[in-house]
């Protein structure tokens, strides 16, 4: 992986893709319709529907610029030759937390597609730093606030 790059599914990719496009195209033409149309209001300094127009341009340019960044430095990988020896990026990993007899499953994904929530975990995270190129059977120590965690890895999987 390229320093300052950010790895995603080929999945995540075209999404980014695509909602690039409809930013700078649909999106983009919808809010110039709306500043047009709020104009035509009159008097701008006291055109509230004029400044909303604005605001959303400018985050929908910021969102433009974001997502360009993120794909001109995009490190795609993909899911279809993905081994299970090993958890890389695109293995979910099974794991056994030795603390309270749990198993959670934890897909392992970039930044830019990451989401605890989902148990979708970055490989930047420390979680995630401790499971990779780890194989099952391996245990692995992740330092949380509440102390040291103890995981045995019970199983390695690919994502759909």
């Amino acid at each position: 992986m390229a320093e300052d790059s950010y790895s995603m599914s080929e999945k995540t990719f075209i999404e980014f893709k695509e909602k690039l496009a409809y930013l700078k195209g649909q999106k983009s033409d919808e809010i110039i319709h709306r500043i047009e149309f709020a104009r035509g209001l009159g008097d701008l300094s006291e055109n509230a529907e004029y400044d909303e127009a604005r605001n959303e341009q400018r985050e929908n340019e910021a969102e433009i610029e974001r997502l360009d960044a993120i794909l001109a430095r995009a490190d795609v990988y993909s899911l279809k030759d993905l081994k299970c020896e090993k958890a890389e990026l695109g293995n979910i990993v099974s794991v056994l937390c030795k603390w309270n007899g749990k198993t959670i499953d934890y897909s392992l994904v970039g930044s830019v597609e990451a989401d605890p929530l989902a148990h979708k975990i970055s490989n930047a995270s420390p979680l995630g730093q401790a499971l990779f190129g780890k194989k099952v059977g391996d245990t692995v120590e992740v330092q949380v606030p509440a102390g040291t965690r103890e995981y045995e890895i019970t199983g390695i999987g690919v994502q759909e």
